[in-house]
């Protein structure tokens, strides 16, 4: 039996500059995911939505969203 998760995390109220910038600060790590993971990230009116899925491991999963969140943390601390 497969299993897919996914899992949407969404900045309200964001400035198209500031989601720019946090867009770019995590580049770097949204490159060679494990197999069966992905993150896509979009950024619609004033939302920064973060797209997260698994089809395979879902501590895996739960450790990147972790991380990304962190670093989403840090990227708006710096920014500001």
């Amino acid at each position: 039996m497969s299993l897919t998760c996914q899992v949407q995390v969404i900045l309200n109220n964001i400035s198209k500059k500031k989601a720019g910038a946090v867009k770019k600060a995590l580049e770097p790590d949204n490159v060679n995911f494990p197999k069966g993971l992905s993150l896509y990230v979009e950024n619609v009116d004033s939302k920064l939505i973060f797209n997260f899925k698994s089809k395979e491991n879902m501590k895996q999963l739960v450790g990147t969203v972790d991380e990304v969140l962190e670093h989403i943390q840090v990227a708006l601390k710096v920014i500001e």
